[in-house]
């Protein structure tokens, strides 16, 4: 159970709670229907309240969020997470790019979600692995996971990302790559730009650059599966290291990409949090060795 509390401003004297908790708290629908079939679920001044009640300025209205059962919890492994912020309503953390995000049939008990239940596990709290938005394996960085049905909500949709991204040519200054996104077999998961696709918009800053590469700043316009990786594919500069989209880097173990930064406002404080995670040693050994080839 998660028990929250707002305290109500003084322009909503006089109005309905409802309106609060659309408005102001920005609660979905479908928790508020879950909150309302819940003794005490909704209170205000520590008494049960219904939504159609007038609230005033100074009240303060809680939120007895229950632990989701319906949620599905991942097998729990003892995986040693990279921890860059935690309270009670988010666990952020810096995703290794050989760690897959969800279990599949290739992926048992190894995944991100594993890492994360068997975190919250020993911690007694509910195991529930609700990513707000996905890596590819490979992909490093910074991952958000919502702690609770109230947070995963307000969260969805709302977190600003920057990745950066070795790409295998020279670029210079900044861009855009406007091309649908297909994927030819829906039994694999390799994309290709075509315009039989879905819309895809990928926007790009060069970092620095080199003979035969650039470091890009890369910031997304739309989430299609792969998009980074296959909008500079389509540019003719794969990714160093993607094995799917290019090839083999003896430096690198997966596709130099990486979720380096997040901005985001607080699904309960309504502070904005900007956070970032530095590039992992491969990348960084990458960047190097590309340098030295250039000078």
């Amino acid at each position: 159970m998660r028990n929250i509390e707002y305290t109500v401003p003084e322009s909503f004297e006089g109005k309905k709670l409802i309106s609060f908790l659309r408005g102001y708290v920005k609660i979905s629908v479908k928790l508020l229907r879950s909150l309302k079939r819940i003794p005490d679920g909704i209170t205000v001044n520590g008494s049960h309240a219904r939504t159609v009640d007038l609230i005033h300025g100074g009240d303060r209205v809680g939120l007895n969020i229950p632990t989701d059962e319906s949620a599905s919890v991942s097998i729990p492994t003892d995986y040693p997470l990279d921890i860059i912020y935690e309270d009670e309503d988010i666990l952020i953390v810096n995703k290794p790019g050989t760690l897959a995000m969800h279990e599949t049939h290739n992926h048992q008990g190894d995944t991100l979600a594993n890492a994360v239940a068997g975190y919250l596990m020993r911690k007694n709290r509910p195991a529930t692995f609700r990513a707000i938005g996905r890596l590819d394996k490979g992909t490093s960085g910074i991952v958000i996971c919502a702690l609770n049905p109230h947070a995963a909500a307000r969260l969805s949709g709302n977190v600003e990302k920057q990745y950066l991204a070795v790409v295998s040519g020279r670029y210079e200054g900044s861009g855009t790559i406007d091309k649908p996104i297909y994927r030819p077999d829906p039994m694999k998961t390799y994309r290709t730009a075509d315009d039989r696709g879905d819309r895809a918009v990928t926007h790009y800053t060069v970092e620095e650059s080199g003979e035969s590469y650039s470091l890009v700043r890369v910031r997304l316009e739309t989430g299609r599966t792969h998009q980074i990786r296959v909008h500079f594919q389509y540019l003719g500069t794969p990714l160093y290291g993607d094995r799917l989209y290019f090839e083999e880097h003896p430096l690198i173990s997966h596709q130099a990409l990486h979720c380096g930064f997040v901005k985001f406002t607080h699904p309960v404080k309504n502070e904005v949090i900007e956070l970032s995670a530095p590039m992992p040693e491969e990348m960084t050994a990458l960047l190097n060795e590309l340098r030295k080839k250039t000078h």
